[in-house]
């Protein structure tokens, strides 16, 4: 009896350990909106974006991926144009530009972190 229950417990240890183990590698693709296309891709690490300023033509979509072990956002300095949801390790947020123009943005959790979209 002893046996087959410490037997049983090592079966249910290992069960939660692998279903905690997936759980923690799990995450979510956050917020891709349009479509998302990694030919455009901003870098947000080390609370910066890289390029810090990234030229597209008019129609390219553009994607963040927060690549820092904090949370980051992506805010339009002007107007309503960008605005993601809070993004977490890993995850993305994508935006179609459609009109020519300058958008400068910066991380709505950290105001020092800028950087801009010139669409040609």
């Amino acid at each position: 009896m002893k046996k087959a229950l410490v037997s049983a417990s090592a079966a249910a240890l290992l069960v939660l350990s692998l279903g905690l183990s997936k759980a923690s590698h799990a995450r979510v693709a956050a917020g891709d909106q349009n479509g998302s296309s990694d030919k455009y891709q901003i870098k947000i690490d080390n609370f910066s974006f890289a390029p810090a300023t990234l030229t597209v033509p008019a129609g390219a979509t553009v994607t963040w991926v927060n690549q820092d072990d904090v949370p980051h956002t992506v805010v339009s300095s002007e107007g309503k144009t960008l605005k993601s949801r809070v993004m977490d390790t890993d995850e993305k947020f994508s935006y179609t530009f459609t009109k020519p123009g300058t958008y400068p943005y910066y991380c709505g959790i950290h105001p020092k972190m800028t950087a801009k979209v010139v669409v040609e």
